[in-house]
């Protein structure tokens, strides 16, 4: 009988049944590496060639750049997306409970790949560009901060947030009858923030030139970044929590399936 102990290299039990970090890993080192990358180029070319607009190197050295964000992302979001979908579960009413409490670890590593996007997008990228807008006035709305934070790590994001979702929705009993008004908070919210940055284009261009953190134009994206990451998140948590504890029950202590019906919302 093999042996079970804390610490111990022999845990008693295959741990791969129930949980794979190794998604996780593969999620958060990936993005680190390639926002890592673009977060190294603009500090290479940000101030040699990123201050003027109507110069040819801005054409080469950030449109290129530009072209080369929008492009990658419509692949990823596609593939991802794509993936997503065609490897749905067809009867995802019936998933057994040892398979649905697994779905709901790679799940959550998901979640955490997704809120990592959303930390390099509404906190790092977005806070630096209005830090770079204070410094350098804006010529164009293809600034060398713009191209890194709207036209990468936003898109970015918003693809791991529909990621979040689809996964929900096509592999977990518990979201795929109905709609969860907190996840929808989480995804939604965040997601809004993209085109509430066309409204702040727009006001800059018109209205408030200075760039004040404060400034009323900034207040949607402090209240859409709240709604996704903590006015939603405490929902989807305890949604997590509940559904999980009633897994276990009826893996590890036989409890009847009866405990697994899908909470109305």
């Amino acid at each position: 009988m093999a042996s079970t102990t804390f610490g111990g290299s022999d845990r008693g039990y295959d741990m791969s049944l129930w949980y794979d970090s190794r998604p996780l890993k593969i999620g958060w080192f990936t993005m680190l590496a390639v926002v890592g990358a673009e977060v190294v180029y603009q500090r290479i070319f940000g101030f040699s060639h990123g201050l003027d607009s109507m110069t040819p190197e801005f054409e080469n050295v950030w449109m290129g750049l530009w072209r080369f964000n929008v492009i990658s992302n419509i692949i990823f979001s596609a593939a991802t997306l794509g993936w997503i979908w065609s490897t749905r579960d067809r009867n995802v009413a019936n998933v057994d409970p040892k398979t649905e409490l697994k779905r709901y670890f790679y799940w959550m590593m998901w979640i955490a790949v997704y809120v990592f996007g959303v930390y390099w997008a509404g906190s790092y990228t977005l806070e630096q560009d209005a830090s770079w807008h204070q410094v350098i006035i804006r010529d164009t709305s293809f600034t060398a901060s713009h191209i890194l934070a709207f036209y990468f790590t936003f898109p970015l994001y918003i693809t791991c947030g529909q990621a979040v979702w689809l996964y929900a929705r096509t592999r977990l009993p518990q979201y795929s009858k109905s709609i969860s008004f907190p996840l929808v908070g989480v995804i939604v919210g965040p997601l809004m923030i993209l085109p509430n940055v066309g409204l702040n284009e727009w006001g800059h261009a018109f209205w408030f030139v200075d760039e004040l953190f404060a400034a009323p134009l900034h207040w949607g994206f402090v209240i859409l970044g709240w709604c996704g990451l903590f006015g939603g998140t405490g929902g989807v948590a305890a949604q997590i929590v509940a559904r999980m504890s009633n897994l276990c029950d009826v893996v590890w202590n036989n409890e009847s399936k009866d405990c697994l019906h899908v909470i109305p919302y």
